[in-house]
C-alpha cells in the first residue's frame, strides 16, 4: 500500500521563509558587527612593529583601517572571527593578492595592540605591532 503525502501550500511557504531568513540572518550579522573598531579616535595612528620594522602613519576613519595592513585594496572580502567588546579578530581574502587574519585588542581608544598573518603578494607574513593616535589627519 502507498502512503501519500500531503504539502500544504502555507507549510511549504513557512519552509522557504525559514530557509531563507535562516541564510539571510548570519549575512546581516556580518555586515553590523566590529563596534569596538568604530570606536577608536579618529585621527593619525603610529604603527610600530615588533620586530623593529620602520613606524608607519595611517588615517583612522573607521577603524577598518587597522585590519589589512599589509592588503590595502579594497575589494578584499571580509569574514568577522571575533567581535567583542574589546578585541575583534577578522579573517579577509583579497583575489590575485593572498589573505590574511588581523587580531586587534583594544586598552584604551587611542591604543591598540594588533597581530596579522597571512599571504600578501605571494610571500607570507606575520608581525604584532603596537597602534596609538598620534595626532590629526
Amino acid at each position: 500500500m502507498k502512503s501519500r503525502v500531503k504539502f500544504s501550500p502555507i507549510g511549504i511557504v513557512t519552509a522557504l521563509g525559514m530557509v531563507v531568513f535562516g541564510l539571510a540572518l548570519p549575512a546581516a550579522a556580518q555586515s553590523d558587527g566590529l563596534s569596538m573598531l568604530a570606536g577608536l579616535a579618529k585621527g593619525e595612528w603610529t604603527i610600530k612593529h615588533r620586530d623593529g620594522s620602520e613606524d608607519r602613519k595611517i588615517c583612522v576613519r573607521t577603524g577598518r583601517e587597522l585590519i589589512q595592513l599589509r592588503h590595502e585594496e579594497p575589494e578584499c572580502s571580509r569574514f568577522i572571527v571575533e567581535d567583542a567588546a574589546n578585541k575583534v579578530a577578522v579573517q579577509y581574502t583579497c583575489p590575485g593578492n593572498g589573505y590574511g587574519r588581523t587580531n586587534i585588542r583594544k586598552e584604551t581608544g587611542a591604543l591598540v595592540q594588533i597581530e596579522s598573518q597571512g599571504i600578501a603578494s605571494g610571500l607570507p607574513f606575520q608581525f604584532a605591532a603596537e597602534a596609538r593616535r598620534t595626532g590629526d589627519c
